[in-house]
Order: structure tokens, then sequence, then C-alpha cells
């Protein structure tokens, strides 16, 4: 405790120290002054006492002097050197020789201080005063501090009281005043820095309009400030987050639309949106192995546009292009929508029609067949006509590959050539 004291680590006991060791100081200045003055009151008081005693004995001296009775001389100044007041007596002669000396203490221990009263002798003859010697009496700081002693304990007992009284005063006064305050504001500032409630304040018991309760106002509205501010923060993190947001799902269904289109364009042609070689024949392939699993027949259709390329050499790309597109409508408005549809070649296009027989395939292909040449295609002012032969094949127990369904079709479309085109072959 009392290391805390001499170092204390708070403000508010450095305070405490700071004016208790003032105030201690100021008291042990002021009992000193006191013990000072007593004991200087107290030494004037013995040298009058020693005048008075030197006055009444300065006679019979005298006397013993002028009469030269040495054993009187002696008797009186034994007398003397008992009194409580007296440490030393001394006569000395009109040549200022000693006659006699005594001294109640010992020269190795003589007092600290020593003060004197000095009297002259004489003797009156005929009213004439002839001069005898002088007379010093001797007294010491010890008789003043023995004299002294009781009141010096009195004057210690009421400073120690005093000191005691006051500093237990002052601890209150200041834990009354300002420790307590100054605790419930500190306790108040960690309970608003660890609320989660951004419109804590601090609330003083004490309403008196003083320091405290200045500072508490400027701690609320600086708490204040920083609540607007954060809450601003909060409202312009929560827009940026907003727009974030919104700017990321905005984005997301850009890329999905996007991704959708990629993948459009990646599994179709171009030129009559049905599916590319690549995509026809992978989708084919797991067609065959669901078909195959479910031990269920499909059937492969492979088509060839007779003579294209005269098409092209006669009226040009472009009327071949249309041809190409009109030709897939037509195909796409006998198939169902789990068959597959797709470009293979520049001319040639195929059909996969799952848990389809042979049968009801040539029936199929050869609808196709009938509706292509029997229809006439108007493109600027002319009219086309145009064949297409057709190669079916359907697949077996141990077909594994649509590879295989393919070459197998591919022979069956060469033979309908080879038979003069615009026929099926299965």
């Amino acid at each position: 405790m009392l290391v805390k004291f001499l170092r204390p680590n708070n403000l508010s006991r450095k305070m405490m120290r700071v004016i208790f060791s003032i105030y201690l100081v100021v008291t042990l200045l002021i009992t000193s002054v006191q013990f000072l003055s007593e004991y200087l009151k107290t030494q004037a008081a013995i040298v009058s006492e020693l005048e008075q005693l030197e006055a009444t004995v300065r006679g019979p001296i005298s006397t013993s002097l002028w009469q030269y009775n040495h054993n009187q001389l002696d008797a009186l100044t034994s007398g003397l050197i008992q009194m409580p007041i007296i440490e030393g007596v001394d006569v000395f002669d009109q040549d200022s020789h000693i006659v006699i000396s005594k001294r109640f203490y010992d020269s190795d221990s003589a007092p600290i201080s020593i003060f004197e009263s000095i009297s002259t002798l004489s003797w009156t003859l005929n009213e004439k005063r002839i001069p005898l010697g002088t007379l010093v009496l001797y007294s010491s700081s010890g008789v003043v501090l023995d004299r002294v002693w009781f009141g010096f304990t009195l004057i210690a007992i009421t400073a120690f009281i005093k000191l005691t009284i006051l500093f237990w005063l002052f601890i209150w006064a200041f834990d009354r005043y300002l420790a307590s305050p100054l605790r419930e504001l500190m306790s108040q500032v960690n309970e608003v820095q660890l609320s989660q409630n951004i419109s804590k304040r601090i609330r003083l018991s004490n309403t008196e309009n003083n320091e405290l309760s200045q500072l508490q106002e400027h701690m609320n509205t600086m708490l204040g400030t920083m609540s607007a501010d954060r809450q601003r923060l909060l409202e312009d993190e929560q827009a940026k987050r907003d727009w974030l947001e919104e700017a990321v799902a905005k984005r997301t269904a850009d890329l999905q639309v996007l991704n959708e289109k990629l993948k459009h364009l990646a599994t179709r042609d171009s030129l009559t949106d049905v599916l590319n070689r690549g995509s026809f024949f992978d989708s084919a392939q797991q067609q065959l192995e669901l078909s195959q699993r479910q031990k269920s027949t499909v059937s492969f259709i492979l088509m060839d546009l007779d003579y294209f390329k005269r098409i092209n050499d006669t009226y040009g790309h472009f009327v071949g292009d249309k041809v190409l597109i009109h030709f897939t409508q037509t195909l796409q408005s006998f198939l169902r929508q789990s068959d597959l549809l797709g470009r293979v070649g520049g001319e040639e296009f195929a059909i996969f029609l799952p848990d389809t027989g042979l049968d009801n395939a040539f029936q199929l292909a050869d609808r196709i067949r009938q509706a292509i040449s029997d229809s006439v295609l108007d493109v600027e002012g002319k009219s086309v006509t145009y064949t297409v032969s057709l190669g079916i094949e359907s697949s077996k127990p141990e077909d594994k590959l649509i590879d295989d369904l393919f070459k197998r079709a591919d022979l069956k479309l060469y033979g309908a050539k080879d038979k003069g085109r615009d026929r099926v072959e299965k």
C-alpha cells in the first residue's frame, strides 16, 4: 500500500499524494515554529528567573566577599547550584579573577547550549559604592527542554490529531466529490464502448453544474457526432452493397444469357439452326446408350439432297442456302420433340429417332421424301424444286457407338443414290 501511495498509477492518487504531502510539510513547518516559539519563550522565562534569583542572592554574596568569608560564599553557591534552573555559578573579583566556580554537570556531559545571567557585585560604604566583582548564573537548553517537554508533547499530539482528522476528511471529500464521480464516469464510458446500442449516452447521477457535468455534456456531444457519422457510413455502405448486388445480379443475368447464346452457337448450325455435326453425334450417342440400357430400338436416318451442287450452280449459293433452310423446316414438321435433327455435312442431314423401329422409321422417311419431292420453293421469283435420298438403319443389341449406325445408314444412302435418288433404302 505504501508503494502504491508513493508511486501511484492513476491521476486521483497522484493528486491525493501531492496534496497530502503539501499538507504534511505545512503541518511540520507550523509545528516546528510552535516548538521554537515555545522554546524561546521558556528560555526567556528562565533568564528572568535567573535575574530574580541574582537579585535575591546578590546581597549575601556581596557581604561574603566584603567580609572575605569564603565558607559563607561557598555555602551560598552550593545552595544556588542545587536549584533546578541553575547549571553553574561563577563569582569573579573586581579584577575578573575567579573567586569560586561550580557546575552541576560533569565536564564530559556538558549541555548542548548554555546561557547565562550576569550581575555586578558591590558594597556601599559611607554612601559610596565599592565594586567587588561579578556574579554569573548559568542555565542550559536541558533545563529549557525539561520545562517545555510537556508543552512539546501536547503540540505534537495536537498536530497528529489534526493531521489524522484532516487527512481522513480530505480522503472523504476527495472520494465524495471527485473520485466517485470519476469512477462513475469511467464506468459509463466503458459501458458505452462495449455497448452495441449506438444511441447509448453517459448519464451521471450527480446533476450539479460543474466540470464533470460539462465533461459529460461534451462527451455525449462527441458520441452523438460519432453515432451520426457511423450511421451515415452504414447507410453509404448499405447503398454501395445494394448497388453492388444489383450490378452482380444484372451481370450474372447477362452472363447467363450470353452463356445460353454461346451454348446455342456452339451446338447449332448457323444457317439452318439445327444441331451441328459434333453436337448431333454427342446427343445421339447419349440417346443410343440410354436406349441400350432400356433395351429399346432406335433408328438413324441419313439424308443427302440430290444434285445440290447443281442448284448452287444454277441459282446461286443464296438460293442454295434457302433450299437448305426450307429442307430443315420441312423435316422439323415431321419430327417429335424427342427426335434429333442435325446437319452432318454440306447438304447432308441426319435424324435420330428414339424408341423407333426400322419400319416406322422407313414410313417417316418416305413421307419426308414425298413432301420434299412435292414442294416448290419460290425464291426471288424463281421456282425451285429438289429431291432427297435417304438411308435408314436401326440399332442392334450389340451396337455401342453411334458411328456404327452412321456407317450402316451411309451405305444405305449410297444405295438409294445408286438406284436413281429420290428414294429411301433400309
